[in-house]
């Protein structure tokens, strides 16, 4: 739960500096890295009331969040880069929870 809520921050952060810096060539890393927020902010929620299709959206948050750390880890920005490891660390962490 806690990597998903590190990760929804961290893609928080990226998507408002990359609006800042070039928002029409970062289009598709700002998109994704919101998206990739509110997944995990739902993902975290779910598993806080142990939620009935927590594991279903564990699976979804795992996708997403792999989609995104794929894309930011190809910017050279440092916000990139950090969102890109919160990313991989909450895709892990959510295949960890899918799988136990």
């Amino acid at each position: 739960m806690q990597a998903c809520y590190e990760c929804a921050v961290a893609c928080d952060q990226c998507a408002a500096a990359c609006l800042q810096e070039n928002a029409s060539r970062m289009k598709h890393c700002i998109a994704l890295c919101t998206d990739c927020a509110a997944v995990c902010r739902l993902c975290a929620a779910l598993l806080a009331r142990d939620g009935e299709f927590a594991n279903a959206l564990c699976t979804l948050c795992a996708q997403v969040c792999d989609a995104c750390a794929r894309l930011c880890s190809t910017h050279d920005a440092e916000h990139c880069q950090v969102c890109a490891g919160a990313c991989l660390g909450c895709t892990l962490a959510c295949r960890d929870m899918v799988e136990a």
